[in-house]
């Protein structure tokens, strides 16, 4: 290393290392890895919601050609009952393990032979019998079975004298808003290959966290964590539906260790809507109180969501009316409601994206019974500390994300009364919302290696699920050395190369990050011998501050402009702004690339995803990309994003994650612009046309002036 560091390398605009292998068709995915003797497993899923396996009859099947033999709950390999994930015991892990139905679309057998194709027709052969029983998704707060759901994630809020306070205010907005159970749609279908040699087992996965699955796939095994090797060097998106050991590397594993070779499992599209987790629908009701100049007195939040019997789930609607606005008197409760589902999982913005609709939607109303500018409310009621915990923020840029995005966006020329704006048949609204995330980091290993040329190997298990993971940390590796990004070599995706949180919780870079900052300063420490290859290997578990005296979160000001035609019900989003206050950023095309993505999602939340269930079955009815819709380019047709200059004083580069906050808030930015379009208020997502289509239009009696 030399004495005068190459200029910063944190800051700049570098595309991804893997772009060309990528857009080449080079990288190698899950479900490409050449492997000999390859054998191929297809799932048999339960047709029903609830109830018990009476019969499989799989004579024809395994008479069929190239069949190698089927799986199911009579043969195959015992797993560990106690085996769970992040939340504890996981019953969704336990695969073909006894005859019961706890939700539709359970894997029920694994049929495995010399292809996909004869695999495919074999499984289509087997008679699957069962004795039905009662089920129930008829989800809903008032549910009999809703309990208060875990407080894992911290307290509920119960400050001030809400009742008392709500019975002084001035305006009192009591509503209840509701979201739909949503798919992650990745682009890559979920896959694994998976094989077994003298003991260990390794599988190619598709996954967001290789080291988290290879602990999970041990447990289930009950052998040691070390004899579980699992790679996901390219991961094709997750948005969290890839976070956790999925059904294709359990049954993979099961399917190998029985016949001998390896296996591959890649699901079509319609299993992976019927066996992998979802975002769990929500049913909110809100109450907040306020005085005529717009000073908030309180805020009561009862959030429910669905969650299933089998593992503990927290979908956390309730933490941004802790953190965003300041009031005498604050309660939350969250509610978990069982039914028979699979279990969710998070979803891009877990908990803060279906909460801040509801959160970000009344706030509006409040606005509206006041009328005040959305805005003004906003910079009325900013807190100076969290207004529940009391902790000073570590940094709070939130008043200059909505004051700039204001001033980008045009919004003083708006007109905050319905219905104000036309353009022939159509109604022009503009809207806007604000949301925080919590930021932090959990603990990894890194390791980096001074190579005889020059050159210095970063080796952390991290995940590059499509967010240019390898390039930031690459940057960051760069600039902790005070070398250039080409003196870099990184590996990731990689079990063995030690412990790592897992590409979520937007807590993924910021953790690899201090990790290999800790290492690189460790390894200049040890340098002054020449002698190379030298080796600084770090683990920040214990460096890490678990109950922080500051309030440590990221922050967005969303707005929106829609066209609406009452004639039709066609919602259009015409413009997406968003700013965003997310720490020091590493890379901002990179960074910028990932909060158009999430505010994307955010449109499409509000405009389109709904998985839909059949009462009668309990089984979705719309499972694959013709019924669930999805946003495309079409639908986006001009979004802009920024950053406002921050850093995070509680890391020690001033990081904070920022692959959440693109996605909570858009969805209020967009139902806020859609009732200043028509007057109407959108409390139940996704806004369909049904929805906004005018009684007059329904009636052939609408003109528009």
């Amino acid at each position: 290393m030399s004495a005068d560091p190459t200029p910063c390398t944190v800051g700049a605009p570098r595309p991804r290392i893997e772009g060309r292998l990528k857009v080449t068709g080079s990288a190698r995915y899950a479900a490409d890895v050449l492997m000999p003797d390859l054998a191929h497993g297809w799932m048999v899923t339960a047709t029903i919601s609830r109830g018990r396996i009476r019969d499989i009859d799989a004579s024809t099947a395994l008479g069929m050609p190239g069949v190698l033999g089927v799986l199911d709950h009579r043969n195959a390999p015992r797993l560990n009952p106690e085996a769970g994930n992040y939340f504890g015991p996981d019953g969704s892990l336990q695969l073909l393990q006894d005859d019961v139905i706890p939700y539709a679309g359970r894997p029920v057998a694994l049929v495995v032979a010399e292809t996909p194709e004869q695999a495919r027709a074999a499984a289509a052969a087997l008679r699957v019998t069962y004795d039905v029983e009662p089920h129930d998704v008829d989800f809903r707060l008032e549910h009999p079975a809703a309990r208060p759901a875990s407080t894992a994630f911290g307290p509920e809020a119960d400050t001030g004298d809400v009742d008392a306070e709500l019975s002084a205010s001035t305006i009192v907005v009591d509503e209840r808003y509701r979201t739909p159970e949503e798919s992650h749609s990745a682009l890559e279908p979920h896959a694994a290959t998976v094989w077994w040699d003298d003991g260990d087992v390794y599988a190619v996965d598709s996954n967001q966290g290789a080291f988290s699955v290879s602990e999970v796939l041990a447990a289930l095994w009950s052998i040691d964590r070390d004899r579980v090797h699992i790679r996901s060097e390219h991961v094709g998106g997750g948005f969290g539906g890839k976070g956790a050991c999925g059904p294709q590397v359990i049954l993979g594993s099961m399917a190998s260790e029985r016949f001998g070779r390896p296996v591959r499992i890649a699901m079509t599209r319609a299993q992976v809507f019927e066996t992998t987790a979802s975002r769990p629908p929500t049913d909110q009701l809100v109450r907040i109180g306020a005085d005529p100049d717009g000073r908030l007195r309180a805020i009561h939040h009862r959030p429910a969501y669905a969650l299933s019997p089998l593992a503990e789930y927290i979908e956390w609607c309730t933490e941004q009316a802790k953190i965003l606005y300041a009031a005498p008197a604050i309660r939350t409760q969250l509610t978990a409601v069982p039914i028979d589902i699979l279990p969710p999982a998070s979803m891009r913005g877990p908990g803060a994206t279906p909460g801040s609709f509801a959160l970000e939607s009344a706030i509006d109303e409040v606005a509206e019974r006041l009328d005040m500018d959305p805005l003004e409310l906003r910079l009325r009621n900013q807190p100076t500390v969290g207004p529940v915990s009391g902790l000073p923020f570590s940094s709070r840029r939130l008043v200059f994300c909505l004051r700039e995005g204001a001033r980008r966006f045009g919004w003083a020329a708006r007109d905050r009364h319905p219905r104000s704006r036309r353009e022939g048949t159509l109604l022009i609204g503009s809207g806007m919302a604000t949301t925080s995330f919590s930021a932090g980091v959990f603990p990894s290993t890194a390791s980096i290696t001074a190579e005889t040329d020059g050159t210095f190997t970063v080796s952390i298990g991290a995940s590059d699920i499509g967010t240019g993971a390898r390039t930031a940390l690459t940057a960051v590796a760069a600039d902790s050395l005070g070398v250039g990004t080409e003196k870099i070599r990184i590996r990731i995706g990689d079990s063995d190369l030690g412990m790592a949180w897992g590409a979520g919780g937007s807590r993924g870079t910021t953790s690899w990050s201090f990790a290999i900052v800790e290492a690189a300063r460790k390894l200049r420490e040890n340098l002054g011998d020449p002698v190379r290859p030298v080796t600084a290997t770090v683990d920040t578990t214990a460096m890490i501050n678990y109950q922080p005296d500051r309030e440590r979160q990221t922050f967005s000001a969303v707005f929106a402009e829609v066209s609406v035609d009452p004639a039709t019900g066609e919602v259009r989003v015409r413009r997406l702004l968003g700013m965003f206050a997310v720490g020091r950023v590493i890379n901002p095309l990179l960074a910028r690339s990932q909060v158009i993505g999430g505010m994307i999602m955010g449109l499409s939340m509000a405009l389109h995803e709904e998985s839909v269930r059949d009462p009668r079955t309990g089984r979705q009815a719309n499972g694959d990309f013709a019924g669930y819709h999805i946003a495309v380019h079409a639908d986006v047709p001009d979004v802009e994003a920024d950053f406002v200059p921050d850093y995070e004083p509680q890391d020690p580069s001033g990081f904070n994650g920022l692959g959440e906050i693109g996605t909570a808030g858009t969805a209020a930015a967009i139902a806020n612009a859609v009732w200043h379009a028509t007057g109407t208020r959108q409390r139940i997502l996704p806004i369909r046309l049904d929805r906004v289509l005018e009684p007059a239009a329904v009636a052939g009696e609408l003109h528009v002036a």
